[in-house]
This record gives structure tokens, sequence and C-alpha cells, in this order.
């Protein structure tokens, strides 16, 4: 049994050759110059765990003190000699990435200077924290083994607020983190804890991590409430992805200065709307109106259409209290029961918000275009309006269904114009993914009473073209180039076609199915899209097929490079139509002005860190947004434990099973470590775990009845279990108390 046990132990020895690890013992002293380690410390950090590994490490390491390269200090320590460091950072490999941090504690390193991401150990992950951006040395190869490294160095912190509640001792307290990837708990003084009473949920700011220390030190900055209370956990979201959760007193006081009226001399300066039908389209319980459609008849029988966006631009200057903080919000967050503006509301409800029948500030797009859609003419350019209609969705939904009411004709020529612009689109390439919005009917304490999904109609695409449209051609306008003058610096909304490998994989799994795409061409790929989506409809892997699509696609973003927008089949696109809620849109105004008005191009540098920032705010407003929907998702069914639905797999991973219930569309987790009646193990490959006995699968998109086991509003997770292994385990439990004699009844 002993030889058996060495023999185990043996085979989880890393294999490596003296030399390769001489270079590993070496790294890792250069890794941590400061520190000195003994050779059991290095042995366990190079993975070596038998007899046999050890004493080869004592063996090098005694080497390179003989050498010089070590220093033996007191107690059968080393510390590297600062000569050969100086001789190893010469050539050691290094790189620099953003830390995606593990709830394990062991992290991986995404980095732009290798193909794949860098492994780094528990032990190597120093006090970086998720998201930070660091330094690596990384580890020599080893064959069919990951890139490994060590964080040698914290470049920049993601983050120095955290979220979490308290745990308050006699002495001391700690912060335990809401985030799931912070690798440690924060210690704060009982003197930082501004009153945060023990379970309290709270914002703490990291004040320093001492080097000796395990854990960071911080204090108190929030005390927000009792856990489990709405506003409590609206505003806990927020604070975790670093958005402030009020303006400061310097902005509101900014804003408050802004006049909310239309001045003679500025209407002189722009072409005059106000008498031309103007209406705007919004939500039911929108307040921030910022585009507006114009619409009238020519005398030469075509149609002149307008696309006027509130000129946010007018009111807020470069540098200001206002710009500054718009800046850095990047984007307005709608959770759940909320909107968080990026502007204050005397701006964006107010000032900015195209109300009717007030007279606003617009920039706009205008078309002139015949019946068939095409544009003849086109001008760009600051207007002032006068809404005649503020009409919610489905308002005119109704009208063109009936074709009745209000502004029916108006709007049912707008509708057949967007209807061609549409149909000119997905002919061109345009890719027509199906997308869904869960939303919910909430108390007055915001508690969810019901879930239902929003559906996009006729109303929502009437807008959605011709806003898709003033987009386009306002990129086109300064993107396009004109002779051998070279197009100035813009800011693009891009969307890059889908990587070869990620394709390859698609188009290998969907071939087991029977389906192919055409790769001959991106318009023609796009085109294949679109065909394999009606080929799929209605058969059972519809979802599979539709959900695997999405994730082979690249994440849309802004750029000053132009790549065009894949998606949209648009060699030329940006974001113009909504500057109340995006800084991007924002960006565009001020750039259009200043090339209308002839001016030199701006410096691409500083607008490609301006997108760079803008595109990871966006990134942290739409987990905001979906941590705001797993909250109500866990809160409406905490009273749902033990009933059945019946679910779709939404995805698989070596933890378990991703299920969305059909009927409400809460998403929750089948853990492979609960399913008893076998050991399951994931085929990445095929989007599936497969139990190993039984052979039994649960596939990415097949239809599954699921048993809601625990529902944790704190943690914003749903646990669900297999509806056929929850009655088998139950039948079980009755089969053996019917042994010992009780009665079935209690079961």
């Amino acid at each position: 049994m002993a030889k058996k046990i060495r023999k185990e132990t043996k085979e989880k020895t890393p294999r490596l050759g003296r030399k390769a690890m001489m270079a590993g013992i070496l790294s890792h002293f250069a890794g941590l110059p400061f520190e000195s380690f003994n050779y059991k410390q290095i042995a366990h950090a190079m993975g070596a765990l038998d007899k046999a590994a050890k004493n080869m490490v004592n063996d090098i390491i005694e080497d390179l003190a003989l050498t010089g390269d070590l220093i033996a200090l007191r107690r059968g320590k080393y510390q590297i000699n600062p000569e050969k460091l100086a001789e190893i950072t010469r050539v050691m490999p290094f790189v620099t990435g953003k830390v995606d941090m593990k709830q394990t504690g062991k992290a991986y390193v995404i980095t732009k200077e290798l193909e794949e991401d860098v492994f780094i150990d528990s032990n190597n992950t120093g006090r970086a924290m998720h998201g930070d951006t660091v330094k690596v040395s990384l580890f020599p190869k080893r064959k069919n083994h990951k890139i490994e490294g060590q964080i040698i160095e914290i470049i920049t912190r993601a983050k120095t607020r955290f979220v979490g509640t308290i745990e308050k001792n006699p002495k001391f307290a700690f912060l335990i983190p809401d985030n799931p990837n912070a690798p440690t708990d924060i210690f704060i003084p009982l003197s930082d804890l501004k009153n945060a009473k023990h379970g309290d949920k709270v914002v703490v700011k990291m004040t320093e991590w001492p080097e000796h220390s395990k854990n960071p030190f911080g204090e108190v900055e929030e005390v927000l409430g009792r856990p489990g209370e709405n506003e409590v956990e609206m505003k806990a979201i927020l604070a975790d992805h670093d958005f402030p959760l009020s303006f400061s007193k310097k902005v509101e006081q900014e804003a408050q200065k802004v006049k909310n009226e239309v001045l003679a001399n500025e209407i002189k300066k722009r072409r005059d709307y106000r008498d031309v039908l103007t209406f705007t389209i919004d939500p039911v319980d929108a307040k921030d109106y910022d585009d507006a459609i114009s619409y009238k008849k020519l005398e030469n029988g075509n149609h002149e259409v307008g696309v006027h966006i509130a000129d946010v631009s007018h009111y807020v200057q470069p540098g200001g209290a206002i710009d500054e903080e718009a800046y850095s919000r990047g984007t307005s967050i709608y959770l759940v029961d909320r909107v968080i503006p990026m502007l204050p509301e005397a701006l964006s409800n107010f000032v900015c918000s195209l109300r009717p029948d007030e007279e606003k500030l617009c920039f706009a797009a205008i078309f002139e275009m015949d019946d068939d859609a095409k544009i003849l003419n086109e001008w760009f350019g600051k207007t002032v309006i006068r809404s005649n209609r503020r009409f919610a969705y489905e308002d005119v939904q109704k009208i063109i269904e009936e074709k009745t009411g209000e502004m029916a004709a108006e709007i049912a020529v707008l509708y057949q114009l967007s209807s061609k612009l549409r149909n000119d689109r997905f002919k061109k390439g345009s890719i027509n993914f199906k997308s869904e919005e869960v939303k919910f009917y909430l108390d007055e304490k915001g508690k969810p009473t019901g879930v239902y999904v929003k559906v996009q109609k006729e109303a929502n695409w009437l807008i959605e073209d011709f806003m898709l449209l003033a987009n386009r051609k306002v990129a086109e306008r300064i993107g396009r180039k004109r002779g051998t003058t070279e197009p100035k610096t813009f800011v693009y909304r891009i969307h890059d076609q889908p990587s070869p490998e990620k394709l390859s994989q698609f188009m290998q799994f969907i071939g087991k199915f029977g389906y192919k795409l055409r790769v001959t061409s991106a318009i023609g790929l796009a085109k294949s899209f679109n065909e394999l989506f009606t080929e799929v409809s209605g058969r059972g892997e519809e979802n599979l097929i539709e959900t695997l699509a999405i994730r082979t696609m690249m994440k849309a973003r802004y750029s000053t490079h132009n790549v065009g927008h894949y998606g949209l089949a648009f060699p030329f696109y940006t974001h113009f139509t909504s500057p109340i809620r995006r800084y991007p849109d924002l960006m565009v105004h001020r750039l259009l002005e200043r090339y209308l008005e002839k001016k030199p191009s701006v410096d691409e540098a500083d607008y490609e860190e301006m997108c760079e920032h803008s595109s990871d705010m966006e990134k942290k407003a739409e987990e905001a947004e979906r941590a705001s929907v797993k909250y109500k998702q866990a809160e409406y069914m905490a009273d749902k434990i033990g009933q059945e639905f019946d679910g779709l797999i939404s995805g698989v991973s070596k933890y378990g099973i991703f299920v969305v219930i059909k009927e409400n569309k809460c998403e929750g987790m089948i853990r492979l470590g609960s399913l008893s009646d076998d050991f399951y193990y994931l085929d990445e490959e095929n989007y599936r775990v497969i139990g190993h006995q039984s052979g039994n699968e649960y596939k990415l998109g097949d239809p599954i009845r699921i048993r809601v086991k625990n529902s944790d509003i704190f943690k914003k997770q749903l646990d669900f279990e297999p509806a056929s292994v929850a009655k088998k385990e139950a039948f079980g439990r009755s089969q053996k108390w019917e042994k010992r004699g009780g009665s079935k009844k209690k079961f």
C-alpha cells in the first residue's frame, strides 16, 4: 500500500529536468527579490512533491549558493543575489495584463502580448485582486502545459471600494465582500467602522495592504443598511460596480444653473422645425426623450424624415463638472427598478429631454428619400423643434395594427419607409439575432410579483431603423475617404468579424446536425447565418444553435480605428442618437460639429483612450444591470422552493448545468456535485455534461424539467435539480422510511 502511495505521488510531480528546474527556481527568486525562502518552500512552489524531487531542489539551491547566484541567510533561507537579479531581468520574459480572479484563489492574467492567458496559482497571486493590471514573471514553459507565471507587481488597482457585510468581533472587524471573486476579507479597525453594526451592508475603501499581512486594511465609507432590503441591495450593486450613488454637490449646482429656455439668438443659428410634424416614441415609463422624428411630404412627392437628437453638447461643455462626471460614468445604468442617469435629472429629464409642446435644441440628420427609402439628399446640423406628441411604443403599435388614430397616415408612411430600410439591411448581410428582455412587475416596496418578456414589435422597429440610418450616415459623413484627403479622427461603434477559431468550432458543431455555413465572404457568411436561423426555427436544436451563434460573435465596442460593424453589415457606424445616456454619443456630437465647421482633426490617441474607457464603463453597466436582474430573479423564486418548472439548458461548465425556466426566464444552476445518480464530467467540445457510468447527458439547448432547490438572494443565485432525480431521491427516502416502519404519507 505504501508503494502505491509513493507511485501516485510521483505521478503528480512535474517531470522537469535539472536545467528547467534551475531556471524555474531562479525565476521564482527573481519574481520576489526581497523575500527569502527555504528549500521546502521552493519545492512546494515548483510542484516538487516526492522526496527525490525535493532533494533535487535542495541540491540546486545549494549549487546556486556556491556559484553566488543565491545568498545564504540564517535558518536555511536564501535570497537572490542583486547582481544575478540584474542579469536575469534583462532576459526574463515579462508580460502585463488584467487579473481574472477565480473563487478558488487561482487566477488568469489576460494579456494582449500572448495568444493565451497566463495561469497564476493561488500561491503566486501576491496581493493582486480581480481586475487589477499587473506585471507577471513567466515560468519556463513545460511541454503540454499551459503558460504559468507569478504576479510580481501591481501596476494599477481595478478598484479600491468594496461592498459586503460587516463581521464584528470585540477588538476588530472584517468586511466579507459580496463579490465571490474577491480573494480575501478586508480587516477594519473598530475606529474606522463609522457606527456600522454587525451584519450591516457597507461600502469599504481599501486603505493599504501591509507587506506581511494576509488581509488588506480598510475603512467604512458608507453604511448602506440591512441586507435584503431593496434599496440597500440596489445601492450595493451600483457601489460594487464602481458607480457613484449620487451626484456631487458641485455637479448638482452646475446643473441648476442651466436655464431651461431657448433664446431667440440661438434659434437664428439653426434650422427651424417647430412647425414641422414631430414626435417621440419611448417606453411608457421613460422620462429622458433624447430622439424625435419629424416628417413632411415634399412638393416633388418625396419624403423628408428628420432624426432630431437632444443637443446635449450645447449645454454640457468640455472640462466642466457635469462633463467630467458624465465621462467618469460613461453611461446611464438601467437597473430593474430604476435608472441611474449619466447626467443630473435637471438636464436628463428636463432641459435636454425632448418633451412635448416645449421648444428644444437638437442636432439632426435630415434625409430626403423616395418611396423605396432610397436616400436622395442628406443634411447634418443644428435644429430647433417643438414636439407635437409624446408616444409610448404601445400607442404607436396600436396605430400601426389598427391603421387609425392620431398621426395614423404619417406613421403608416414612416413605417413603410423603415420596413424598406430594414429589408435592405438584411439583404446586405445584417444578422437577424433574436433578443429577449426580461422585465418584472414590482410592488410598492420593489418586490417582484411577476415576470414578463418585453417583445420587440413594429413600433420598435420603426424607431430602430431610423436611428440606425442616422448613426450610419453620420459615421459615413466623417469616415468615408474623399479623394486624397484622409478621414479625420472619429468615434466609431465597431463590431469585428468572428474569430476564425470560434467560427471553425461553431461550423464543426452544427455540421453534426447537418447544417452548413458559407464562408466565402463576410456578406455571404452573414446571410448564411440568417438562413441557418430560419432553417432551425421550431426544431429541437433551435435554442442550442442560436445561443452558440451569439457566443461566436465578437463584442461590439468603441474605437477610433474603424473596422465596420459586422453584425449590422455597415462599413461605417457610430452612436449619435443617445447623448443623454451615452458619453460616446456626446463625443460624436462634438466631433461632428467641429468637422462641419472645417476645423482640424483631434488627437487620435486621446480619443482612443476615451473610447476604451467608454467601452469599459458600458461593460460595467451591463454587469450591474444583470446583477439587479439576478437579484430580482432570486427574490421572485424565494417562495417557490420545491416547485417544478419546464426549462432549457442555457449553459454547461465543469461546475454545473445552467437552466432558464421557460415561463419566467429565471436562470439557475444544477450543480454537478449535487447529482447523486452518477459522476458527471464536462464534454466541452460538444457543450454537454455526461454521466460516467450511465452515459446520461445534459446538453446546451435541451429541454429539462427542474425542481427549485434553493434561492439565495444575497448571492443572487438559484439552485435547481432535475425533477426526475428529485423524485428518485424522494422515492428512495420513502422506501427507507417504510422499511423502518414509518408512514409513507410523511414524505
